[in-house]
């Protein structure tokens, strides 16, 4: 008799654990329903405030271009000057127009990164094609540019004109960033079945902090910068299936290293 009381009572607080487990497992499934709500909801706000960043740097930025060349355009309605004065602000507005274009450019890429015009690019070929861009713009500054490259063709998916124009931005930040008598160095590898290219310069260098903000919107080391043109360089690396890191000391510079998927 004893037994069947316990074997009672034992079922009756089985059936009530199971009843309170039953509660709890739906209290976890809302909270979980919730917490996903949640994230969606930041992620959603997180990208409306990017968008914002960008669109107040772009306003920014294409607003001083267009100033200029108004002024420079109602200054062209003075009948008194002369042929060097006009030819120097017309230069000019076209210059600050071209800038605009740029700008407008780089938000556009920025918008949609993805890769249209896919091939099969020579890493090697398209490097020395980068650097002989660069190296007038590099003398220009008294910057040494320094090739390493193994005797070894490597090949990656991607689109030529958005390669030339992340590593340009890149290779280009770089030399800014040094005074004059600098070097940069570029060195292409292959580390395991990546291709490896280290962009690396003994600049100013960069904090731990301003590391982590790089690539963002409206962040820049460089006085004048929007950070769109960084933001762009690392889109389009990803657009490739590639990935990237930064290495940075204050007073010692700074090293990009870059990696690609090969492809036979």
């Amino acid at each position: 008799m004893i037994i069947f009381i316990k074997n009672r009572i034992l079922h009756k607080r089985t059936q009530e654990l199971n009843a309170i487990n039953k509660l709890l497992t739906i209290e976890n499934e809302n909270h979980m329903t919730t917490v996903q709500s949640l994230q969606e909801e930041m992620n959603k706000l997180t990208q409306i405030k990017t968008v914002s960043e960008i669109a107040a740097s772009i306003s920014h930025e294409v607003r001083n271009p267009l100033t200029v060349t108004r002024g420079f355009t109602q200054l062209l309605r003075d009948g008194s000057l002369s042929d060097e004065q006009r030819n120097q602000y017309i230069r000019l507005s076209l210059e600050e127009l071209d800038r605009a274009e740029r700008i407008i450019g780089d938000y556009l890429t920025f918008a949609k990164p993805s890769i249209e015009n896919e091939e099969v690019l020579h890493l090697d070929k398209e490097i020395k094609y980068i650097v002989q861009v660069i190296k007038p713009y590099a003398t220009l500054n008294d910057i040494t540019v320094e090739v390493n490259m193994e005797d070894c063709q490597y090949t990656i998916l991607g689109e030529k004109q958005k390669l030339h124009q992340s590593l340009l931005n890149i290779v280009k930040n770089g030399i800014e960033a040094m005074e004059r008598k600098g070097k940069i160095s570029i060195e292409l590898k292959k580390y395991n079945d990546l291709a490896q290219l280290i962009i690396e310069d003994n600049g100013k260098g960069m904090s731990k902090e301003q590391i982590n903000k790089i690539g963002t919107p409206y962040f820049s080391t460089k006085e004048k910068g929007t950070g769109l043109g960084t933001m762009v360089a690392f889109n389009i690396i990803k657009a490739m299936q590639g990935d990237y890191t930064i290495e940075s000391q204050i007073g010692k510079g700074t090293s990009f290293c870059i990696t690609f998927p090969l492809v036979e």
